[in-house]
């Protein structure tokens, strides 16, 4: 058991902290899963890593701000339920849209878009919430262009008629996302496809 532990802690130590949120699944290379766990939990209970989850851990880092650990990274809590649950996970439409300034809207609690099953993760104080999502929306997942899709979804088709949103992602989207959302423009709603490729046309000129 000390053998495992002491493994677990080299490779956590070596993400560096406040770098990583794992799981069992990332150390089943080094023992069964019922040690691997039992090591995890010795591991918390001595203080020697934080639980921010069920099953999930990480190595905080520090806060001089808040005289104590800093909270835990939600992306990297995401990246650990990706990998663990075998599914996919991207931010859903109206966290999207204000990440992107196009409202002022913010969710009452975080939510993303997953392939997997409709649940809650409590992560310390705070709660996700894990929407289902089918095969169109999900295809976007892992794309430059995702969060403008979801975005628009989330907007509806008076998006395309507000030139103050047509305005804000000319201006602020890079040429590459533009792209990308109009190679892609086959899994947006059909009245979101003119306003991709037009997007993708104010791309900035190539040089001659």
């Amino acid at each position: 058991m000390t053998a495992i532990k002491d493994k677990i802690m080299r490779r956590i130590r070596a993400r560096g902290r406040g770098k990583w949120v794992c799981t069992a699944r990332d150390f089943l290379d080094l023992g069964s899963r019922a040690a691997v766990d039992q090591a995890l939990s010795r591991l918390a209970k001595a203080g020697d890593l934080r639980r921010v989850g069920r099953g999930l851990y990480d190595l905080p880092r520090s806060s001089a701000v808040l005289n104590r650990a800093a909270p835990v990274d939600v992306d990297k809590v995401l990246a650990a339920l990706t990998r663990r649950d075998s599914v996919r996970i991207m931010p859903d439409g109206i966290a999207a849209a204000n990440q992107l300034g196009l409202t002022n809207a913010v969710p009452a609690k975080a939510s993303y878009l997953t392939d997997g099953a409709t649940r809650d993760v409590k992560i310390g104080n705070r709660t996700i919430r894990l929407k289902h999502a089918g095969p169109a929306v999900m295809a976007w997942a892992g794309r430059p262009a995702a969060p403008v899709a979801q975005a628009l979804r989330w907007l509806g088709p008076d998006a395309v008629k507000d030139d103050r949103v047509v305005a804000t992602l000319r201006r602020s989207l890079p040429d590459c996302i533009k792209m990308d959302l109009a190679r892609n423009s086959a899994s947006l709603p059909g009245w979101a496809v003119p306003l991709a490729h037009s997007l993708a046309d104010s791309g900035t000129p190539a040089m001659s």
